[in-house]
């Protein structure tokens, strides 16, 4: 399958399901790289655009660039009202911007999706000097047993899962080759609280995840909610997580 339909049917779980990144790496984008008011960022990737809804409140210019349609259509449902936001058909290798058009590139929870090097070379296009990459992911922990849990659940039941965020690792060499002239690591805790609702539409938002229809997919979700009733605390879960970011210049 084309790798850009792997959200297809997926993006209303995904508005409902996935979580934001954490608060402090904005508060470290606006005060330790000056992020903000009069700058422009090409969000690669964006999907339902969680964390171009973030960018936006720094004071940034956003260009939301998602190749799948369904993804796209929440993203622009949730943030096309906001002036400063503009959505675009475009991929990881061809965005479809102008050159040397954007300040900084962000790439939140789909870097594993890409082509290393040929999105380097896109990014080296529409950046402008000195400009910088972010690539960004939530994380969960998983030395947590809630997601050891689920890490088992999704090995059982879904063929395509590589583990989360695609199998990638810290220093991956997907990222040492992306950052050919060196990268710099920073993790933020961010704990996440799910209900019921929010749990199920979270697990079935990944890309591995079954579908309506699928072989065995009445199971998958019953052990989906038993998972979250042995877990559940006053009618939520925590979900140990991290946001981890990889930057520099390319």
């Amino acid at each position: 399958m084309d790798t850009t339909q792997k959200f297809t049917e997926r993006a209303v779980d995904y508005v409902k399901g996935r979580p934001v990144y954490a608060e402090r790496f904005l508060q470290s984008l606006t005060e330790n790289y000056g992020v903000g008011f009069g700058m422009t960022a090409a969000d690669v990737g964006c999907g339902t655009g969680k964390f171009s809804g973030q960018l936006l409140k720094t004071g940034c210019r956003v260009y939301g660039v998602e190749p799948n349609d369904d993804m796209r259509r929440q993203a622009e449902k949730l943030l096309g009202a906001q002036p400063g936001f503009h959505v675009v058909k475009g991929t990881a290798s061809d965005t479809t911007l102008g050159d040397h058009s954007v300040d900084l590139v962000t790439c939140a929870q789909a870097f594993h999706w890409f082509d290393p090097e040929i999105f380097s070379a896109e990014c080296r296009r529409i950046l402008r000097p000195k400009g910088m990459v972010f690539l960004i992911w939530n994380l969960r922990r998983e030395e947590a047993e809630i997601n050891r849990e689920m890490y088992r659940l999704y090995t059982s039941f879904c063929p395509d899962f590589k583990g989360f965020a695609g199998g990638i690792h810290k220093d991956d060499d997907r990222i040492r080759r992306f950052f050919s002239r060196g990268y710099q690591y920073e993790e933020y805790d961010n704990p996440l609280f799910y209900t019921m609702e929010t749990f199920v539409s979270r697990s079935l938002s990944g890309s591995y995840s079954l579908k309506e229809g699928d072989p065995g997919y009445q199971t998958f979700l019953r052990d989906i909610r038993a998972v979250f009733r042995k877990y559940e605390r006053d009618g939520k879960v925590k979900m140990p997580n991290k946001t981890v970011v990889y930057f520099g210049r390319v």
